[in-house]
Parts: structure tokens; C-alpha cells; sequence
């Protein structure tokens, strides 16, 4: 059902401010985030290895958490060192600690083989940390599968249906656009899509000085396993020759949105959508943000109706048509880690 030995993102780094302790289910795990005082971002299971109490409801002490059902204090390993009442601690008395790293804001969990955890393989965004691009980081819970939010980010086609009035702009977009470029990469793809002399789509149009300019539009979007998607978005001038690399004028985007399976029929939905030209003026920022959970909900609706439809027929058959190649690539890509990962196990 799931692939473990990869990084997910486990939440934004700023949801462990104020010291709080953080539920989260991520591949059905129940994992405890906080942040001790040291600074240091910690991930542990979210059970006490008593009587399996929350320790989310416990209490921080330093680097450590408190189970408040009897006491027992769980440092930044897991291990338990401290039992109100009994001198000793039996040695095996832990909860498991899971590898968590903090990058550009953003907590990334290890939720396999503790051994295997590489940080060199997390994924880098760059602008994420560059002062010249602005965005509002968020998140919104699907009660569906993660794999249908994938399959719906492989095809850009769907924004001129789904999206009219948000982000897309007009259905023209599906019939005279086509991919330029559709690459399967190892653990992914990466399609890139033009739309050429367009109206601007709503969204854009509420941002800039002359919204009924035309526009060439170009989208570059690329998803990494387990379920990293990162949108490249380029608006010039129409007619200026963008397409041949002449891009000045151009106004950019760039959208890193992360899916991480809660459970195998809902789904955490973290994103940001991040521009390069708001310099002062905050509220372009809260404009786009707007913008995309307005677009996000139109997306929300269609693919949790589609769980509803997989629960109530699980019988039902997807019918591929042509845009269907990435999404079938990435499907296949992560069927085949997933069984090299339970053949390692079961070997083992």
C-alpha cells in the first residue's frame, strides 16, 4: 500500500512553534512532532510504550515529552528515562523514534528502515529560502487515496474544465495546448505544456498592471515519488518569443505542493504557490493564496467524490486514454518499489 523508505513531508516547520505538540497519521502511523528547546525538530511515535496513551497530550521538559496518563518521560531517542515511582528503567522501555529533517521550512520524516535514511536524497527548493520569492504556505486534508491527487496534477488539461473561472481561464486551454515534452524519469515525470496568445486566467489577471493583455503561457510541472510535485509557471508577453527563450517581461511562479498519505483513503495536502515580482506589495501573495485554495477546493471535490465512487464499487475500472502516460508511469514506478521494498522484508 505504501512505499517507506523515502522522505515525506511530515508538516511546515512552522507548525511546531509555541512549543506544541503535534499529532500527525502519516502511512497509518500515529506520530508525535515538537520541537525541543534545544531547536531541534523531533518525530517519535505517538504512543506510550506503557499503556498507549498519547503523548500528544502529554507535556514538553527540555527535549523530552511526558506521558501525562503515569508520568513516564521519553527523551529526543525514544527511550524512556524517567518512571515516577521505580528506580529502574528497563533498558528496552522506548517508543520509536523516526528520522526528521528541517529544510527550507519544511519537516521531512523517514517512515522506513531507520538505517536507509539518507538526508542527501530529500529534494531541494531553492526559492523556498530566496527572499525574492513570496508565498503562503498551507495545508488542507483530502478524504481520498493520495494517488488520485497525483493522477489530477499529471494533466494540466483538467484546469480548462475543472478551472474555468479560477485557474485555468477558458476550456481553449484543453483543446489548443498540447505537451511539448513529457520525460518518465526514474522515481517520476516532468511535463511541459505551452498555451500560446491566451487570455490571462483569473488568477493571474487579479495580480497584474494590465489584465486583458494576452499571454503566453507555459507550465512545467514535475512529480517525484513519493508524491512531490513541483509547477514551474511562465507568463510573457504574447508574441514576444518566449517559447525561443526570450522571456523578458515574463512573470513567474513557481507552486510545491506534497502529498502525504494519512491513511490509505485520506491524504495531508501541504503547498505553497510562490511569485517572484510581489517585492513589497504582501497582498499579491494573499491574492494567489486565495486564488489556489479556491482552486484546490474545485480539485478537492472531484477527487473525493472519486473515493466515494472506488469505495461504493471497488469492482470499477479506470479506462487510460493518452494524457493517462504519466500518471501510468508513475503508478507503475512506485507499484515496482513498493514490491522490491516487501520482498526485501519478507527475505529478511
Amino acid at each position: 500500500m505504501f512505499f517507506h523508505n523515502c522522505w515525506y513531508m511530515a508538516g511546515w516547520s512552522h507548525e511546531l512553534d509555541e512549543g506544541r505538540l503535534l499529532p500527525r497519521t502519516l502511512l497509518e502511523q500515529p506520530v508525535l512532532l515538537f520541537r525541543g528547546e534545544s531547536g531541534a525538530a523531533i518525530a517519535l511515535d505517538n504512543r506510550c510504550a506503557h499503556r498507549g496513551a498519547l503523548l500528544s497530550n502529554g507535556r514538553r521538559e527540555g527535549d523530552c515529552v511526558r506521558c501525562m496518563y503515569h508520568g513516564l518521560k521519553f527523551d529526543a531517542t525514544g527511550r524512556c528515562v524517567q518512571i515516577p515511582g521505580q528506580d529502574i528503567v528497563p533498558a528496552k522501555l522506548a517508543v520509536r523514534r523516526y528520522p526528521l529533517e528541517e529544510r527550507q521550512g519544511l519537516l521531512w520524516i523517514w517512515m522506513g528502515e531507520p538505517a536507509k535514511a539518507d538526508p542527501t536524497e530529500i529534494i531541494d527548493f531553492p526559492y523556498l529560502s530566496d527572499p525574492q520569492w513570496r508565498g503562503v504556505p498551507d495545508y488542507l486534508h483530502y478524504d481520498a487515496n493520495w494517488l488520485f491527487i497525483v493522477d489530477n496534477l499529471a494533466d494540466f488539461a483538467h484546469l480548462a474544465f475543472v478551472h474555468t473561472k479560477t485557474l485555468g481561464g477558458s476550456e481553449e486551454y484543453a483543446y489548443v495546448s498540447k505537451p511539448t515534452s513529457i520525460e518518465r524519469l526514474p522515481r517520476g515525470f516532468r511535463v511541459e505544456r505551452w498555451h500560446i496568445n491566451a487570455d490571462p486566467p483569473p488568477f493571474h489577471r487579479k495580480v497584474i498592471p494590465n489584465p486583458e493583455d494576452k499571454v503566453d503561457r507555459r507550465n512545467i510541472g514535475h512529480m517525484e515519488i513519493p508524491g512531490i510535485f513541483m509547477l514551474e509557471s511562465l507568463f510573457a508577453p504574447a508574441g514576444r518569443g518566449a517559447e525561443r527563450g526570450h522571456v523578458e517581461g515574463t512573470r513567474e511562479y513557481r507552486n510545491c505542493q506534497f502529498m502525504t498519505p494519512e491513511t490509505r483513503r485520506t491524504t495531508h495536502f501541504f503547498w505553497n504557490y510562490l511569485n517572484n515580482f510581489e517585492g513589497e506589495q504582501s497582498w499579491i501573495s494573499e491574492s494567489l493564496h486565495q486564488s489556489l485554495i479556491e482552486g484546490f477546493l474545485e480539485d478537492k471535490s472531484i477527487i473525493e467524490d472519486q473515493q466515494r465512487v472506488l469505495d461504493a464499487d471497488p469492482s470499477f475500472q479506470f479506462h487510460p486514454i493518452v494524457a493517462d502516460a504519466p500518471l501510468a508511469h508513475f503508478r507503475r514506478t512506485l507499484a515496482k518499489l513498493i514490491e522490491a521494498e516487501g520482498g526485501a522484508l519478507r527475505a529478511a
